[in-house]
């Protein structure tokens, strides 16, 4: 059985903790790319080296170009620059959309039939570009923002009831971060709503803290930001692809008639299979839901014109 071609791009904490936990699955054989020369080379054979004690098998090769990664199933994109003091967001989405771009056009030179996920921040704005940039169907397209909140979420549920994080259940729409929709109607534990568990007062405050986790660990670190969740929800993603699982999984994809967005990516469930994002699934929002979901794409909206112009200049 031929195995699984994944290709991650950019070795820092995310690209290369998204390399250890794909290896440890053993999803396939990997190519991890990064400018830096070294640095990818230097990752992969420390990882590979991991892998008689671990009990992995997988070819895991660090490059600087992208020749040898021709013809990948999926290729995972993390590059990009992390915000500096005194830079502005603007500045920002400016210099990782050249990034992005750039990348992107290097990837689809030697893997036309692939499937895209994109990591690199501000996210919706990344996405959108490659997407522009490939030229590819969207259901080959999608971001990772959704896996990673629901996760913070459902790790902070488990740890108040005292329970399994397997037996918690949850659902989150939107945007990363502040643009976040919580659903805690649809959020149970065990089959039994989590309403009935946690006080409606203290359930706010698991929300709060899982739409601001990713700054409450960079407050914490001082000098890096989240990586080890980031990337394991990625390769959540990457696993229900190349093995076809057909998983419902939050995703950024790319809404049209569904849920009325009108042709952006925002986030939504999604069944994730072979083929990408194999079909999108609606939700019913009630109307303070549906005001937090239009608020959420209205933003999306003002990325996307915003990488447009970026990306037409």
């Amino acid at each position: 059985m031929k195995r699984a071609k994944i290709t991650i791009i950019g070795a820092g904490n995310v690209g290369a903790t998204c390399a250890h936990w794909a290896a440890s699955k053993e999803l396939g054989d990997i190519y991890l790319v990064d400018i830096v020369e070294g640095l990818p080379q230097g990752k992969a054979l420390d990882l590979y080296e991991a892998s008689p004690v671990e009990g992995f098998d997988a070819r895991i090769v660090g490059l600087n170009s992208y020749e040898e990664t021709a013809d990948s199933d999926v290729v995972v994109i993390t590059s990009g620059i992390a915000r500096k003091p005194g830079m502005s967001r603007d500045d920002l989405m400016a210099t990782n959309v050249k990034i992005v771009a750039e990348v992107t056009r290097s990837v689809i030179e030697h893997s036309p039939n692939t499937i895209l996920i994109v990591v690199s921040n501000p996210l919706d704005a990344m996405v959108y570009t490659a997407w522009k940039v490939s030229g590819f169907p969207t259901n080959r397209v999608l971001g990772q923002a959704g896996v990673l909140d629901v996760a913070r979420y459902r790790s902070f549920i488990a740890a108040e009831v005292g329970c399994s994080v397997e037996d918690v259940s949850a659902l989150l729409l939107g945007g990363h971060g502040d643009d976040m929709v919580p659903l805690p109607r649809l959020t149970s534990v065990g089959g039994v709503p989590v309403s009935q568990l946690i006080p409606a007062g203290r359930l706010e405050d698991i929300v709060t803290r899982a739409r601001n986790g990713g700054a409450e660990i960079v407050g914490l670190l001082k000098t890096g930001s989240a990586y080890y969740a980031p990337a394991s929800a990625t390769i959540a993603m990457v696993e229900s692809i190349v093995r076809d699982k057909k998983r419902v999984l939050p995703c950024a994809a790319h809404c049209d008639s569904e849920y009325g967005v009108g042709g952006y990516f925002v986030g939504v469930p999604c069944i994730l299979g072979s083929g990408g994002v194999e079909k999108v699934i609606e939700v019913e929002l009630e109307p303070k839901e549906r005001e937090m979901f239009n608020a959420s794409v209205e933003h999306v909206k003002e990325l996307s014109a915003a990488t447009e112009k970026l990306l037409a200049g």
